[in-house]
């Protein structure tokens, strides 16, 4: 079967040959652990069960995951071991499954948590991803997944082009997130704070581009008011020296920050989570050696 599963559209057939995510047709799993650098109402005390995926449709220059999304760091693995890690990360006391990076993998995510369901897995199922989705393998995942976490990471189609090599980026994750949106609703937490059901978007601001963050956050607000949250990130860091990016070798400075911040709350903004201190740092980066895969 040829691939379209993302908006990359590369028709091919993956069992032959690698598409933009450069991944075959074989689930390839980097880490999967109790993670507890998440939002509050994902990691909760217990942390959240993380899955990363190696290989990504986006591959952005600046990827803090770079290991597994361009270098493709991981094991291969069967449909019947990712159940079974599923049902792992709830023994371990997972607070969810996360779902990292998955796009590539989504009919085989959907075998796995049949199987996994089956045998017992009842925790909230994470999916986070890059936001640059496609809207009919979104619906592949209705009655699957619980939270949706995608990013926004543009308004600007010249900023993703440069940084992403997605040109149609901000339509693509407008569409996206109003699919996940069809599908989950408002926000719904248990008694501890815990996010049962809904969707957060998050967007990390990057050096020089404050502007387009606030355009960001304003039509985040625009359309679903305070029926979603928004993570506002600060934790750009940069993973290698850029003579091509010149403007990417700093991380994003305090007044960027508080600049985006103070025009959430100017918009009104309720339902926000913020970074504050030094979450710009590569210790918040997990090692990806194959941990519980």
């Amino acid at each position: 079967m040829k691939c379209n599963l993302c908006p990359r559209k590369c028709n091919i057939d993956r069992s032959a040959y690698q598409g933009y995510c450069r991944s075959g047709d074989t689930l390839k799993v980097s880490r999967a652990a109790l993670h507890m650098w998440e939002e509050p109402c994902i990691s909760g005390r217990r942390g959240s069960g993380t899955v990363f995926f190696s290989g990504c449709n986006l591959s952005c220059v600046y990827c803090q995951n770079k290991e597994i999304s361009q270098e493709l760091r991981g094991k291969e693995i069967s449909v019947e071991r990712l159940a079974e890690i599923f049902l792992e990360l709830q023994a371990s006391g997972a607070h969810n499954v996360n779902l990292v990076t998955p796009t590539h993998y989504v009919d085989q995510i959907c075998k796995s948590l049949d199987i996994s369901r089956k045998s017992g897995l009842s925790i909230p199922i994470v999916y986070n991803c890059g936001g640059y989705e496609s809207v009919d393998t979104l619906k592949k995942l209705k009655d699957y997944i619980d939270v949706y976490m995608p990013d926004f990471k543009y308004f600007d189609d010249n900023l993703a082009m440069r940084y992403s090599n997605a040109p149609d980026y901000c339509n693509i994750a407008k569409e996206a997130i109003s699919e996940m949106f069809s599908q989950v609703g408002p926000a719904k937490f248990d008694a501890d704070g815990m996010m049962l059901r809904g969707m957060i978007v998050r967007h990390m601001i990057l050096p020089g581009s404050s502007r387009d963050s606030i355009k960001i956050i304003k039509y985040l607000h625009d359309t679903y008011e305070n029926d979603i949250f928004i993570s506002i990130m600060s934790q750009y860091t940069p993973m290698r020296h850029f003579d091509d990016f010149p403007e990417l070798n700093r991380r994003i400075y305090t007044k960027e920050y508080n600049r985006v911040l103070d025009y959430a709350e100017e918009l009104g903004i309720e339902n926000a989570f913020v970074q504050e201190g030094k979450a710009s740092v590569k210790s918040f980066i997990p090692k990806f050696d194959n941990t519980g895969v």
